[in-house]
């Protein structure tokens, strides 16, 4: 297995990612560490990056250099973006930082670097049309896209630490200085023409630490029961919330703001105002927050080398793979017991009568049914709850995941947990909890039937007559131990069709 590292040295904050890269082309993050570096800070005066701005990024690249060489890293792609691309003294710095920390920098222009971000986005969420938003300390980067085609970019010079700078004044309150930075960025959007003019249909995605710091909060305020920021959406309402109560406060206030890192707490102001003005001027009413973004998109170049051309066309599937091998499932298994849970999925429509939607949550259930043995042999329909509630799945909506925990848990009926269930109310539907009961039966069916592992159940045809379902197995060998194991499912599937069960 590679182990690759990418250093991002950004305008704000210097950011490593080591990951490690499988055979198949599937990597997974096993370390990070991220250091405010403010290198785009008091750059506008003179193009020039200050000395104890350098002296900060050669520390933290410096303590980068000993963490990559204690994970043995075979390849590191470091790399610079908007404060070092226009820096007057942007070659002595590279120089003195290859020859301190042994990191030789690529300095990305502004197409580059919107690619990555793109790269990223695209290859782990499930949005068809979008215009992606990445604040950096000292640039804002907007990406037009739709089917998987770039169709505008956007550079503009200002960015949280600029805005900041800029619009600093200590004799306003931090509600009036946000009110001037949204009539400054409000100004400058207006004359981007293709975002007047962009589909009704096309989502808002958010990358970077802004938005990250903006679930982060507004998840804490909501209770949101999940963690995972990838994928999460906040609305214009759940925005307005969380504006108001960071440009109610000042900057020491600020900073024990749940959710808000402490070191961006005094550029946050400008960040959200800026988030705010795009939001009016574009008319979006929801942000959908992307935890990926120009790392990510260069992680994937390297595992997935067509991702240079051409997107990964299944992101949830390749994710799907990622967590199945790097955690050892048994791939056979898990596909041979999808394949049939489909098949009865097929089979039983004219009795549960879901719509197709809810086949991405019994592929994710029975593809990771078996990921909780990993932690424990015992209850590990348990252990697979939790690990499906926090793979962080790409292209899985937070919805979805947590359907097919509960779908991979497969209580029966008398033991479902009704109070679990309800910690998630605010994410799944009414319907939903009768579609998880009928899908956990499909599932522990489909399982039932490989209770060996060994695939001999190829087919599955039922007919419905009168009060029962009779099932045909079409088998390769002695398929006693599967048929009698699935036969003991027989009393919640009775529950759940109302249909007494016969295999044949």
């Amino acid at each position: 297995m590679e182990r690759i590292a990418v250093i991002d040295l950004g305008s704000n904050s210097a950011r490593l990612v080591v990951s490690d890269i499988m055979p198949s082309g599937h990597f997974v993050v096993v370390d990070e560490l991220k250091e405010t570096v403010r290198l785009g800070q008091d750059m506008e005066r003179d193009g020039f990056l200050k000395p104890a701005r350098v002296a900060q990024a050669v520390k933290t690249l410096k303590m980068f250099r000993k963490l990559c060489d204690s994970y043995k890293v075979d390849k590191v792609y470091p790399i610079a973006t908007n404060a070092v691309r226009r820096a007057k003294n942007q070659k002595s710095f590279l120089e003195e930082i290859n020859s301190v920390c042994g990191f030789k920098f690529r300095v990305l222009s502004e197409e580059e670097e919107s690619t990555h971000i793109y790269q990223g986005v695209i290859n782990s969420l499930d949005v068809p049309k979008a215009v992606i938003m990445d604040i950096s300390g000292s640039s804002t980067q907007l990406i037009h896209y739709n089917r998987r085609n770039v169709l505008n970019r956007e550079n503009l010079p200002f960015g949280t630490i600029t805005l900041s700078d800029l619009f600093n004044d200590p004799n306003l309150t931090a509600a009036q200085q946000a009110r001037n930075v949204e009539a400054f960025v409000t100004e400058q959007f207006d004359r981007i023409g293709w975002l007047k003019e962009i589909d009704p249909d096309v989502q808002f995605v958010g990358v970077g630490g802004t938005f990250r710091n903006l679930a982060k909060i507004s998840r804490i305020i909501k209770h949101y029961p999940l963690e995972m920021i990838h994928n999460s959406n906040v609305s214009v309402g759940d925005f307005e919330v969380v504006y108001d109560k960071v440009t109610s406060r000042d900057a020491d206030k600020r900073t024990r703001i749940r959710g808000l890192s402490v070191e961006r707490a005094d550029i946050f102001v400008s960040a959200l105002a800026c988030v705010k003005a795009f939001f009016s001027v574009a008319g979006f009413e929801n942000l959908v927050i992307s935890a990926s973004g120009i790392r990510e998109g260069i992680m994937f170049n390297h595992a997935v080398p067509s991702t240079v051309e051409k997107p990964i066309t299944d992101v949830m599937g390749h994710s799907l793979m990622t967590e199945m091998l790097y955690f050892g499932v048994n791939i056979p298994h898990a596909e041979h017991v999808c394949n049939l849970s489909i098949q009865l999925y097929k089979q039983l429509r004219v009795l549960h009568k879901l719509p197709r939607q809810y086949v991405k949550v019994l592929r994710i259930a029975s593809l990771l049914h078996d990921s909780g043995k990993g932690i424990r042999f015992y209850d590990h329909n348990k252990h697979s709850f939790y690990f499906i509630l926090n793979s962080g799945l790409y292209g899985v909506t937070h919805r979805d995941l947590v359907l097919a925990a509960f779908v991979a848990r497969h209580q029966p009926y008398d033991e479902f947990n009704v109070a679990e269930w309800n910690r998630y109310k605010d994410i799944v539907r009414e319907e939903d909890l009768v579609a998880v009961m009928k899908l956990s039966v499909i599932l522990r069916l489909a399982e039932s039937l490989d209770r060996s592992g060994l695939g001999a159940v190829k087919t599955l045809n039922c007919d419905v007559l009168g009060d029962s379902v009779i099932m045909k197995t079409q088998v390769e060998g002695d398929c006693s131990l599967e048929i009698k194991t699935a036969l003991t499912v027989g009393a919640d599937f009775a529950k759940a069709y109302r249909k007494n069960l016969e295999i044949l």
